[in-house]
């Protein structure tokens, strides 16, 4: 690896990933407003918010993954110069979006599965019904919206994205504040009064960007039109080619961490909201190599459509690496720092003492989860979907939670009383992160090379699989 091409990558990427960064921070901090204003409502509060969170992260996560396939589609055709082909992108993407929100709308409302595999008490339930029933409100915003977000990444405008995205953060925080605790004939709901919020901020941040598609003179060359185009059958299928694999992959991963909050919920609300906090954390520490991973997923993707493949294998690879180094030295940060950090998340002192030791994993965890990152993103530009979706199943289901759930439950007898309870799960979801990084980032260079093998000398297309 030369240094000066190395440097070209991470300006082209830096450029790109920082308004990703900043959007998405804003859209992790509505839930990092909503940890921290519940978790000063009480236990009970917060137990309800962990559950009910891991809940709605699960389905919406899952069909987010499925709409952003229109982000590798669109990218290659906008590398390609085929402007009315990506902006068609869109509207199918939108489509895609409104037929997901329905399964998902339906699991909001009838939320009794996650109640039961939590084992949530009568109290906790009650709250989580409450909060999960305003969010299915908000699905079909959110996910419409994802269709727009993902689209205008790939057009390398994602400026625009991360506006509306702080716009609905500065609304979030009074709204959470006011439905949480009460106020001004307001009653105080606690747990749900942050799910009415961010239904609230989702509408409106929806309608920010049909404005905005509307007003705005750069997307005239998409030929968007005013209102949305039918459903095309062909686009569909190409879409949901690409995006099952990709929901399901992203599915798999969510669902490993969402669900060790249902299992650590059935050791009480102390030990749940502390994972809860935990959680938190690392999820903000995963913005960075998020947001450097669709940088790269948006400048590889306009590569192959531009038909030059040396330059997407080239920015691919130096992706992967600026984002471990940047991991490493995150995670070491605030693995020495955990303790203060734990007390700007909460005051009460057994709450903190659970979340600490479940720190000691986040170093190693977040750098693997920066890899495994990165590396899924870059394929995913290349349409290769199916091959990490299985490392996933393997790694984060059956070492991470699997393991985890045979660890913290001591199913086997044998487990060193220190990995039973959270910190089990938690050290085997790390353990499960460190072989879905090493298989992804493998997988990736043994791709990148039988490309290059394929292609010496004339750097033609790559008709990429889905798998």
């Amino acid at each position: 690896m030369r240094r000066p091409a190395f440097l070209g990558s991470v300006r082209r990427i830096a450029t790109l990933a920082w308004p990703v960064l900043v959007g998405q921070l804003a859209v992790l901090a509505f839930s990092t407003i909503d940890t921290l204003l519940v978790a000063r409502a009480g236990a009970l509060d917060l137990a309800a918010l962990a559950i009910g969170a891991s809940a709605y992260i699960t389905i919406f996560i899952g069909l987010m993954g499925v709409v952003l396939a229109v982000g590798p589609i669109a990218g290659q055709l906008y590398g390609a110069k085929q402007l009315a082909q990506a902006g068609e992108q869109l509207h199918q993407a939108v489509w895609l979006a409104l037929l997901l929100s329905l399964p998902g709308c339906a699991l909001l409302l009838f939320p009794q599965p996650f109640l039961e595999l939590a084992r949530a008490e009568p109290a906790v339930a009650a709250k989580v019904r409450g909060y999960l029933g305003a969010l299915a409100f908000a699905l079909p915003c959110a996910l419409v919206f994802t269709a727009f977000r993902g689209f205008n990444n790939a057009v390398s405008r994602p400026k625009i994205v991360m506006a509306l995205q702080l716009g609905a953060l500065l609304l979030k925080l009074p709204l959470s504040a006011l439905l949480v605790f009460g106020g001004y004939g307001v009653p105080a709901l606690g747990a749900p009064g942050c799910g009415i919020a961010t239904a609230v901020c989702m509408a409106l941040m929806l309608l920010g960007a049909w404005q905005i598609l509307r007003r705005d003179p750069f997307y005239a060359p998409f030929a968007l039109g005013t209102r949305l185009r039918r459903p095309q059958r062909a686009s569909l299928r190409t879409l949901l080619r690409l995006g099952v694999p990709m929901g399901a992959s992203v599915m798999v991963e969510v669902t490993g961490f969402s669900f060790m909050a249902f299992f650590i919920a059935r050791f009480g609300t102390v030990p749940v909201a502390g994972h809860q906090i935990a959680l938190n954390l690392v999820s903000a520490m995963f913005m960075v190599p998020l947001a450097i991973a669709n940088a790269s997923s948006t400048l590889v993707a306009q590569a192959i459509g531009a038909d030059d493949l040396r330059d997407a294998r080239r920015v691919g690879w130096h992706s992967l690496e600026l984002c471990v180094v940047i991991a490493t030295a995150m995670g070491g940060a605030v693995y020495l720092l955990r303790a203060p950090i734990l007390g700007l998340y909460t005051g009460d002192a057994a709450i903190a003492a659970a979340a600490l030791p479940l720190l000691t994993w986040v170093a190693l965890f977040h750098v693997a989860d920066a890899a495994q990152t990165v590396a899924a993103f870059v394929l995913r530009a290349w349409r290769i979907a199916v091959v990490p979706m299985l490392i996933y199943v393997a790694a984060i289901w059956g070492v991470g939670l699997g393991g985890g759930y045979t660890l913290a439950f001591d199913l086997t007898g044998a487990a060193p009383p220190a990995l039973q309870g959270a910190l089990g799960f938690w050290s085997a979801a790390t353990a499960g992160l460190v072989l879905a990084g090493s298989g992804l980032a493998g997988f990736l260079l043994w791709m990148l090379r039988r490309q290059r093998a394929r292609t010496p000398l004339l750097e033609a297309p790559l008709q990429a699989e889905s798998g």
